[in-house]
């Protein structure tokens, strides 16, 4: 029980449209959380603060903007090295867009927007340019006083963020539990094929077969239309499990490496303290005890 996540009730009630929080604060101090509604987080002012997103661990500058729509997807923005006394946050809570009674969301005007709230179940981070952007509206969202042009702001936020480039995901698929898609058919069978099999040997050969394709073809294929290598891609698969594992399980480390297709333990902790910045131990003891008793 020590190990569970807090699950935020949130103000958000189900006739509300938007929840907007702008504080100034000196320092971070909530847990590691998750909660129903999706969440659009601006932090200014608070550099060496790291915001963690699910298995993501990254150190922010003065500014930072992050969309979370994944209710399972846990996530704290702690001091860490931060010295600022003034920090500003605003953080914009909202449920909807991607429920299939939006049928709003699924028009032209507005794909763009739902294809955002579609890849931000992961979590995603914005860059700097597109920040600033968007600094005006989300900076001053909360002085508006009537609840249409507050919408209507905010959808404008969505709709810059939606065309811009450059913003990444945090979680890695398998960790935040995202049910995979893709544009191609072709991809999306060697994605699910990998997603059972990632406990196993897969071989590139039997991918290709997959997608009828030979191997040097598909490896180009599978780059050009992921943004990654395969085999990129198989560790990235496989460490979202192990690191899911190592905090949901009692497993041993050998048990979880073998587990996620890792026959070699030192091999699986190379890789881990490679992609993860630390050894799998020190990352369970890590984030174990961000977690409290709900």
């Amino acid at each position: 029980m020590a190990d569970r996540i807090l699950h935020e009730i949130t103000p958000l009630m189900g006739k509300d449209a938007l929840y907007i929080a702008d504080r100034r604060k000196k320092e971070f101090v909530y847990p590691i959380h998750n909660h129903e509604v999706y969440e659009l987080n601006f932090v200014e002012n608070a550099a060496g603060v790291r915001r963690i997103v699910g298995d993501s661990s990254e150190i922010i500058g003065n500014y930072d903007l992050v969309l979370i729509t994944s209710p399972e997807l846990e996530h704290v923005w702690e001091q860490n090295t931060c010295t600022s006394t003034d920090i500003r946050e605003i953080t914009i809570q909202f449920q909807f867009g991607l429920d299939e009674c939006d049928s709003l969301f699924r028009k032209t005007p507005f794909l763009s927007i739902y294809n955002l709230l579609k890849e931000a179940q992961n979590g995603i981070a914005f860059p700097l340019p597109t920040i600033m952007k968007v600094y005006n509206l989300i900076t001053t969202i909360s002085q508006i006083e009537d609840r249409f042009e507050t919408i209507m702001q905010f959808l404008r936020i969505l709709h810059i963020l939606s065309v811009e480039e450059g913003a990444h995901a945090l979680a890695t698929s398998a960790y935040a539990k995202v049910e995979i898609q893709d544009d191609s058919r072709r991809v999306l069978k060697v994605k699910n094929y990998i997603n059972e099999n990632y406990m196993y040997e897969i071989k590139l050969e039997t991918l290709a077969d997959i997608a009828n394709m030979s191997q040097s073809a598909f490896s180009r294929f599978f780059k050009l239309h992921t943004g990654r290598t395969l085999s990129e891609y198989i560790i990235e698969t496989r460490l979202g499990y192990a690191t899911r594992m190592l905090l949901d399980t009692q497993e041993s480390i050998a048990n979880i490496s073998f587990n996620c297709g890792y026959n070699n333990l030192s091999n699986f902790n190379r890789i881990f303290k490679r992609k993860k910045g630390c050894s799998p131990s020190e990352f369970r003891d890590k984030y174990r005890k961000k977690k409290i008793v709900i």
